[in-house]
């Protein structure tokens, strides 16, 4: 017996919001790490901590196949992006307040849009360029430039959402063609590696309670991870995506509790304007003849984490029937 539509978008809007919650914890956990450690630190131990993890789900995938990507050099770019998007959220959010960062980094549905023209060949008309726009001046009344310093914080938080928007895109447009372990081990591998050359000009010697605290980053980022992924199998894409911005309510929450930021106006007036924004696109794309490819809601990610989904998703998910409609070969 099928069960009701209803149930099942209930389902995955709550796992969905639990999973969020817990991305929001892990990222409180970063932030007080990084008023001691060097984020390329925090990163380092943190992925390092959680491979046998992420090793232990990719064994599932029983795709033929090589490691040999069908890509490679959109692989190259992938693994860039996500290094960028990882170490520039682990640097942001060490230094700026939690509901700032998360401001910022809601912008990556508005880049996704604009990166589907060149990548995907996408069609964007006026109105989504309306939304994109508009989100953008949300962005920049977030840092109000001229009226308050922008700091190096602000430029990582933004390399960010670009480096998460434009891995999100190359998921889109590849992630059909390669399989999961081949999109999921490349960026872990080249981020670890990378990091690792980086280490020792920046290593701290750590007590045995911060290094569990990298460890519990990356179980709280498995863990969110597996609820998102449920949540996708559960409920509609239109219904699950949106709630990522319930971190933003993470984020007032445990800023005023453990840091003693508070929501100031303009960056409680800019995260609204970038979510409405993210919102319409979102919602337009659900419509089945406003978008051709639907970038932004097929994309199953959450930015400025190494532990993406995305391609894990297109293996365990597969034909997008709860929107009416079998995914076709990515253009």
């Amino acid at each position: 017996m099928t069960r009701p539509q209803s149930s099942g978008n209930l389902q995955g809007a709550l796992f969905a919001l639990l999973g969020f919650g817990i991305f929001s914890t892990h990222d409180v956990f970063i932030k007080f790490l990084g008023s001691s450690y060097s984020p390329i630190q925090i990163l380092f131990f943190s992925g390092l901590l959680g491979f046998p993890l992420v090793l232990l789900m990719l064994m599932s995938d029983a795709t033929k196949g090589t490691l040999r990507p069908v890509h490679p050099g959109w692989m190259a770019l992938r693994c860039l992006a996500t290094m960028t998007s990882a170490l520039g959220a682990f640097f942001a959010f060490s230094t700026l307040p939690l509901a700032q960062v998360y401001a910022i980094l809601f912008a990556s549905p508005l880049l996704i849009t604009v990166l589907s023209i060149p990548i995907l060949g996408e069609t964007v008309r006026l109105r989504r360029w309306a939304a994109v726009l508009v989100g953008l001046v949300g962005v920049l009344i977030v840092l109000r430039p001229g009226q308050a310093e922008l700091t190096f914080g602000h430029l990582t938080a933004l390399l960010a959402a670009i480096g998460g928007a434009t891995n999100s895109v190359i998921v889109r447009k590849i992630g059909r063609e390669e399989r999961s372990v081949v999109m999921m081990v490349y960026p872990m591998l080249s981020t670890f590696l990378a990091l690792a050359l980086a280490l020792p000009f920046v290593y701290r010697p750590m007590p045995i309670a911060d290094f569990g605290a990298m460890a519990l980053i990356a179980v709280l980022a498995f863990l969110a991870m597996l609820c998102v992924i449920r949540a996708y199998r559960a409920g509609e894409a239109v219904i699950v995506a949106p709630m990522q911005y319930s971190q933003i309510l993470w984020a007032t929450l445990y800023g005023y509790l453990f840091f003693g930021e508070r929501l100031d106006a303009p960056t409680a007036w800019g995260a609204a304007v970038v979510i409405a924004s993210g919102l319409y696109i979102l919602f337009r794309e659900s419509r089945g003849t406003a978008s051709r490819n639907r970038p932004v809601l097929r994309t199953r990610t959450r930015a400025g984490e190494t532990l993406r989904v995305g391609a894990f998703l297109k293996r365990n998910i597969g034909a997008d029937s709860r929107n009416g409609e079998p995914d076709g070969p990515a253009k």
